[in-house]
């Protein structure tokens, strides 16, 4: 009888069995449709983080100037394509024309590395960028340089999806708000604060680090093409990239940079360009930064370095802006579950052990 009873306890309900399989179906299903529309992840996370920009425009057009939400929509898009996209994509088919034939040829940069180790070996005995060195270096380098490019010119194929998904999200705007609110799994106050902090956070990676980083960029740029650096265009834009990694930020350009002037070109043109760094570059860095920052969410130092890290692996280019904003908004849906189910189930006499 016994044996019967626990045979009975180990019975699965028939609806329980029902909502797995349906479960198990809507899972494959979604990776596959995941895998097949992965290469649009650039371009969804680009509408949403334009959309967050021009929601509170479009609003204004729409409720106080009183437009038709769709003329409305396609101004705001042509202003951001005018004022942001435009000049970003120059700014990537720049870079992506002078770094291609280094990252085909990688003998130009052993070449480089190797006049300035001749350099270094005469004028300071430092045997640093050897060849075995400049191997290891190259193996790091040309790698990272491969996905920037790859990634970037996935980024730029995807402008129109990007368009269109941010089309459909600017003039359902209302919809888009109303489905939010009744469909995330969370307080009606923890759905405001992760609007507010996905707002907040978005505003900070996709203006705050844009504008830093074209400020020193632009600043490099003036700098280098004063000292007479060759590729002064090119040395600006990666001054601008480096900008993002904390502590380092542009150093990790202007420095080799001197180096190589001193190297190659002339001494005077070498203290130029470290003193123009070391000088105005990080001045610029640490106004610009405190500037910004000041009105914008202030995200770790170390919540940037690994989010660039995870972007250009994903994004290329583009990674600069998208990687961090992936992580930051990772870490507040966290804190968000925590606040939502942690501090309930720790207090439900049945969590205690």
């Amino acid at each position: 009888m016994s044996a019967r009873s626990g045979m009975s306890k180990l019975q699965i309900h028939p609806n329980t069995i029902r909502q797995v399989f349906f479960l198990a179906l809507l899972i494959v299903l979604g990776l596959i449709i995941l895998g097949e529309l992965y290469f649009m992840l650039a371009a969804f996370l680009g509408a949403i983080t334009l959309y967050v920009i021009l929601l509170y425009p479009m609003k204004y057009l729409v409720i106080i100037k009183r437009w038709r939400p769709w003329i409305a929509s396609l101004t705001l898009m042509f202003v951001s394509l005018v004022i942001m996209v435009i000049p970003l994509i120059y700014l990537t088919a720049v870079a992506v024309d002078r770094i291609t034939p280094l990252i085909q040829n990688p003998a130009i940069v052993n070449e480089v590395f190797g006049q300035v180790h001749q350099y270094l070996l005469t004028k300071f005995n430092l045997d640093v960028l050897n060849a075995a060195n400049v191997q290891k270096i190259s193996g790091e380098l040309i790698p990272i340089g491969q996905k920037m490019l790859g990634g970037t010119f996935s980024a730029i194929g995807n402008i129109f999806l990007m368009y269109l998904v941010l089309y459909f999200l600017l003039v359902q705007t209302r919809d888009v708000e109303k489905w939010m609110r009744m469909h995330i799994p969370f307080k009606t106050a923890n759905v405001k604060k992760i609007l507010m902090e996905i707002r907040s956070l978005v505003y900070s990676n996709a203006l705050g680090i844009p504008i830093v980083a074209f400020i020193q960029g632009l600043v490099g740029l003036i700098g280098y093409w004063i000292f007479g650096v060759e590729e002064f265009i090119l040395m600006g834009i990666l001054t601008g990239i480096a900008s993002v990694i904390p502590i380092v930020g542009a150093l990790v350009i202007y420095l080799p940079l001197a180096v190589y002037q001193f190297a190659i070109v002339s001494s005077w043109q070498g203290i130029g360009v470290v003193l123009w760094g070391l000088i105005v570059i990080g001045s610029v860095d640490n106004v610009a930064r405190f500037m910004v920052q000041k009105k914008l969410a202030n995200v770790h130092p170390l919540i940037t370095l690994l989010g660039v890290i995870i972007g250009i692996n994903l994004f290329g280019f583009l990674g600069v802006i998208f990687g961090p904003l992936m992580l930051s908004v990772f870490i507040v849906l966290v804190k968000i579950y925590i606040d939502e189910f942690g501090k309930s189930d720790a207090n439900h006499p049945s969590s205690i052990v």
